[in-house]
């Protein structure tokens, strides 16, 4: 069995980056993956600008509390004034610009408004709540790198600078399907022997949340030949053929040799638990070689290859920079003390007072340890843990991201 971490390895080897890019209107980016670096167009703030509502003034104007200056000018958001006249006040709102000739802004709440004139109960410094230009964002900096994938705040920070167009890769393609005689879907009658098909869902949700185009190929029956054929099909216009089930040494398992049919297996078998029996390949189709990944059958091993596994390689290969995520020391509050010669995810949940506890079955049929669970405990190989031991916490909030 490969370790972990060469497994890791060639799967990030064998995931060359989508080599399309399409331009799209930033508002329509959040999501996708920056294809090129972004560079400010203009200042932000491009002028200097009031961070409250009150009145601009020369600090000289002002020696002394409760002096009253006449309010010569009022200056709205959107507007640009005139030269303050000395010895004058302008009233100004959030956002709009500082008129030449003033040099600070008293907040209106610390000035009383009398007729004409303001009274300013306090003394002012230069600069104070003045937003200078560019102190945000400098003409011609990097604001974005490539491989970033946009977040909200990324398509706000580029409209910010005027950017109204994104180059972002295209979608990665993935074809899914589902191997087993004894998958229902819900709402079908559930026979004796049956099961339900969990793993269309979540791996279908799963890809999707990652920003994938998902083609689902639907379940294939316990057959090589049908197995064979439902490769083919999926390797036709997909980047990706991720399969589930099918991939361990039972009789009723074709996929391995059916791969191996249709193209070759670079990997299989991991020594990780949950998730041992992973496939990884190329499926040969008329436009090149086409990636495969089968994941085992059972969901928990399907969920947590899938995190630690297929979510970097997917990234990967949709271009983004950082896949690392990221991960917390927490204090034990359990004992594990039969650990495996794998290295094991353990479905866990985290406290507020930095303690992580275990969900009592750890079996990978057992689906509801991942909805209990708010993150996975990552333990080395043969890792005894006691109560105290401080272990690696993955958060799902940044493998679900």
């Amino acid at each position: 069995m490969l370790s972990f971490e060469e497994a890791l390895s060639r799967l990030q080897r064998g995931a060359p980056t989508v080599a399309e890019v399409e331009w799209l209107p930033t508002l329509a980016t959040a999501g996708r993956v920056l294809a090129q670096a972004q560079h400010a167009t203009v200042d932000a703030p491009p002028l200097d600008n009031s961070a409250m509502d009150g009145y601009a003034l020369a600090v000289v104007d002002v020696p002394a509390a409760a002096t009253r200056l006449p309010v010569s000018q009022r200056i709205p958001a959107g507007s640009v004034g005139t030269r303050l006249q000395p010895g004058t006040a302008a009233r100004l709102f959030t956002g709009a610009p500082i008129p030449p000739g003033a040099d600070a802004v008293v907040m209106q709440e610390l000035c009383a408004h009398a007729g004409n004139e303001v009274v300013i109960n306090h003394l002012p410094q230069v600069g104070e709540h003045i937003r200078r230009a560019g102190s945000d964002i400098a003409a011609g900096s990097e604001i974005l790198p490539a491989g970033q994938r946009l977040r909200p705040q990324d398509t706000a920070l580029a409209a910010s600078v005027g950017i109204a167009q994104l180059p972002v890769f295209r979608r990665l393609r993935v074809a899914v399907l589902f191997t087993g005689d004894e998958l229902r879907m819900p709402g079908e009658p559930l026979p004796p022997g049956a099961i339900y098909n969990a793993n269309r869902f979540l791996l279908t949700a799963l890809l999707e949340r990652l920003g994938c185009e998902v083609r689902d190929h639907g379940q294939v029956p316990d057959d090589f030949a049908a197995t064979r054929a439902a490769l083919r099909k999926a390797a036709r216009d997909s980047d990706l053929i991720l399969t589930s089930g099918g991939v361990s040494v039972g009789e009723a398992d074709h996929v391995k040799a059916a791969v191996e049919a249709e193209g070759r297996l670079d990997m299989w078998k991991i020594a990780i638990k949950p998730g041992k029996p992973l496939a990884f390949g190329q499926i040969t189709a008329d436009v090149g070689e086409v990636a495969f990944i089968g994941l085992p059958g059972n969901p928990v091993s399907s969920f947590v290859t899938f995190l630690m596994l297929v979510r970097p390689f997917v990234l990967r290969r949709q271009g983004v920079g950082q896949i690392t995520p990221a991960s917390y020391r927490l204090r034990a509050d359990f004992d594990w003390l039969q650990p495996d010669a794998r290295r094991e995810f353990l479905r866990a949940r985290s406290g507020a007072d930095g303690s992580v506890e275990l969900f009592a079955n750890q079996s990978s049929g057992v689906l509801t340890s991942a909805v209990w669970g708010d993150g996975l405990v990552d333990n080395p190989p043969q890792q005894i843990i006691r109560r105290g031991d401080t272990v690696r916490f993955l958060p799902f909030s940044e493998l679900l991201a």
